[in-house]
C-alpha cells in the first residue's frame, strides 16, 4: 500500500466523495465507484486518468489514506 493525499468531502451520513488524489507529487482527478466499511477502514473504488481502477482505504486509527496495490497492480476498466 502507498500513502496518498486525498481531496474529498464527507457527508452527514459518513459517505465520502473523493475529488482528486495526490500521487507522486501530482494531483489527479478521479471518478468514484462504490464504497464500503470494514474492520480495516473506509474503502473507496476510484478511477484514475487512463481508466485505471484502484482502491483507497481510509484507516480510522490514523486517518491516513492508502492506495491499495501498485501501479502495475491496477485494473483497467473496459
Amino acid at each position: 500500500m502507498e500513502s496518498v493525499g486525498v481531496d474529498c468531502n464527507f457527508s452527514q451520513d459518513g459517505l465520502v466523495q473523493v475529488k482528486k488524489v495526490l500521487i507522486n507529487g501530482r494531483w489527479l482527478p478521479v471518478g468514484q465507484g462504490r464504497q464500503w466499511g470494514d474492520e480495516n477502514g473506509r474503502h473507496v473504488l476510484i478511477m484514475l486518468p487512463g481508466n485505471e481502477v484502484r482502491e483507497l482505504v481510509l484507516q480510522p486509527g490514523t486517518l491516513r489514506w492508502w492506495l491499495v496495490g501498485t501501479k502495475d497492480g491496477g485494473v483497467t476498466a473496459v
